[in-house]
């Protein structure tokens, strides 16, 4: 083996020493052009649409909400609303499940999909009655059962009655508002329900439902968030929502960490009891996070748009690839939420 002579390893050395100080230095000079160049966000106000106990006290306690820009939060608390602002311009930022998104992908509605929040999917459950005769999926047949149309609710009970070997035609569908559901089944007016979040963990709770299968395995987890074009293709609001992007995905780190003080948060703002919060988070399928868009999660999302297609759910194609919007891709994967 041949070895430098110490003038060449002195020499090479000099040199490397120079290409990494004006490496330094073309990094600096980069760097103090990328803040000045950096927005003015000060004027600027998100109207961002949030769900009673999620996105405002997350963003609030995990220390996230000293924003450059004001936030306008709009409690609407179902995916379609928030989609329908968006389309009526009243709403930059929401979010929901992939099946709102599937409704606007069939009416090509002006609304884009720009990053994915992955979200538990033992708190989406088929449960049953205490005193019901039912053991599996299967034990479904004739029996009264609640579920949301058009929802998680609806597609996860499809895929589980088909996998028993049933259909919607089998059992005796009743489709009930979460709330409206919670207070037939509390009556005895069903025998088994298809629900998800806080009025399931009531259910189990408050009148000793019994958990016959979880959407694990039959939902995707993704649950899209929304955005409106117009703020999309303004470069102001393009700064502004990447930023709140970034926010939201490092309050997702936070809470996976601190979940007693997201359940506290939580809890002044719903009135759900924190220990039933706290249940459901330890009883989760996997942590929360956000990311961003990725071809698994357009796959995802056009199998429940074919999916509610047969189901005659839908009165035709959805073609949802066209809606999803990777601009915000880059800064999403290179940052690190934790």
């Amino acid at each position: 083996m041949t070895f430098p002579s110490h003038a060449t390893s002195t020499a090479w050395s000099r040199r490397r020493w120079l290409q990494s100080a004006g490496a330094a230095t073309a990094l600096g000079a980069a760097g103090t052009l990328a803040r000045a160049a950096a927005p003015d966000l000060a004027g600027l106000t998100l109207r961002i649409g949030t769900y009673k106990g999620l996105w405002r006290p997350l963003i609030e306690a995990s220390g996230q909400g000293r924003t450059p820009y004001k936030i306008d939060w709009r409690e609407l608390n179902n995916g379609v609303l928030h989609i329908e602002a968006i389309q009526g311009d009243a709403l930059d930022l929401g979010s929901g499940s992939e099946i709102p998104a599937v409704f606007a992908a069939r009416q090509k509605a002006r609304v884009r999909f720009i990053a994915v929040i992955h979200e538990d999917l033992n708190n989406q459950a088929t449960l049953a009655r205490k005193d019901a005769p039912i053991r599996t999926i299967a034990d479904f047949k004739g029996k009264r059962v609640g579920y949301v149309r058009a929802t998680t609710a609806h597609y996860y009970l499809s895929k589980q009655l088909a996998e028993a070997g049933l259909s919607f035609g089998d059992i005796q569908p009743i489709n009930l508002s979460p709330a409206d559901g919670l207070s037939a089944f509390a009556r005895g007016d069903l025998d088994a329900w298809a629900i998800y979040g806080y009025n399931g963990q009531l259910a189990r709770t408050q009148h000793g439902a019994r958990v016959i299968k979880t959407g694990k395995g039959y939902l995707s987890g993704n649950f899209p968030v929304y955005a409106n074009p117009r703020a999309v293709d303004d470069p102001l609001r393009h700064a502004a929502i990447a930023d709140f992007l970034l926010r939201l995905q490092r309050a997702y780190a936070w809470a996976n960490d601190n979940y007693l003080d997201y359940a506290k948060a939580q809890s002044a703002e719903t009135r759900v009891p924190v220990g039933d919060i706290i249940e459901l988070f330890n009883g989760r399928s996997n942590d929360y996070a956000l990311g961003p868009v990725t071809q698994a999660a357009v796959r995802s999302h056009q199998e429940v748009a074919d999916t509610f297609q047969k189901l005659g759910v839908l009165d035709g194609a959805a073609d949802v690839a066209p809606l999803w919007d990777r601009s915000f891709d880059a800064a999403l994967s290179r940052a690190n939420p934790a």
